[in-house]
């Protein structure tokens, strides 16, 4: 098994769904790190620094001083720092090919559908300056087929992929805000028992409860940071 860095590795973060992903990830690890906070409502995801590690600019990155042959590494996407640091440690994530495959498949659904779906809910529901019905309708729809799929998943497993993993970790921060995604959450037994339990580990509370030392924009009311987050064009400084 591979041992735990003594250098922290440096998280750029802002405490969403994505960022909360490698928060707990860390906490989880037991790795030691350093927040860097990257302020999404004032456009720090645009500055030149950030975009060498992130040019998609998006926020969570790391920079890990300890990287493969001693020498640091940036990695930008939340799934793949979490497979980063499951490989890094050899936990969370399975050496054997099959059972590192299942969660591979988990991270990708939560990656490519999963998370882009409810945060389309959340605009839409809840930020969007015009309410469309349609869009509305549409993407609290596809939420509500994605939890039936996870719901399902989690029929006789006590984890996505039986045994505790990254997936579950990719997963969580978006579930536990069904209720802004117009979910029931007591339509989906299994999803409520394993979000009930994810909520209760000890590291996933700790992860889900890292701030950053500055204001946080209201995006419901704030007109600026709605400009910067959600009119956002390829800019380069």
């Amino acid at each position: 098994m591979a041992e735990a860095a003594q250098n922290p590795i440096d998280l750029y973060y802002w405490p969403t769904p994505n960022g909360w992903k490698i928060t707990i990830a860390l906490e989880e690890l037991g790795l030691p790190y350093r927040i860097v906070p990257v302020n999404i409502g004032k456009g720090d995801q645009f500055q030149p620094d950030f975009l060498k590690i992130s040019p998609n600019n998006k926020m969570p990155a790391i920079v890990d001083p300890d990287g493969p042959g001693g020498e640091p590494i940036s990695i930008f996407e939340s799934g793949a720092i979490l497979q980063y640091l499951g490989r890094k440690t050899g936990k969370l994530y399975p050496a054997d090919e099959r059972g590192r495959t299942e969660v591979d498949e988990w991270l990708f659904w939560q990656m490519g559908g999963f998370g882009p779906m409810l945060g389309q809910v959340h605009h839409f529901r809840n930020y969007a300056p015009e309410k469309i019905p349609y869009a509305i309708d549409r993407y609290v729809n596809e939420a509500n087929r994605l939890y039936g799929v996870l719901n399902d998943r989690l029929e006789g497993r006590e984890y996505i992929c039986g045994d505790y993993s990254i997936a579950d970790i990719a997963c969580v921060g978006w579930a536990k805000l069904w209720d802004k995604q117009g979910q029931a959450i007591e339509d989906m037994p299994n999803v409520k028992r394993w979000l009930d339990a994810m909520l209760a580990r000890p590291a996933v509370a700790r992860g889900l409860k890292v701030e950053v030392d500055q204001p946080k924009a209201d995006l419901a009311s704030d007109k600026a940071a709605q400009a910067v987050l959600f009119g956002q064009r390829a800019r380069r400084a």
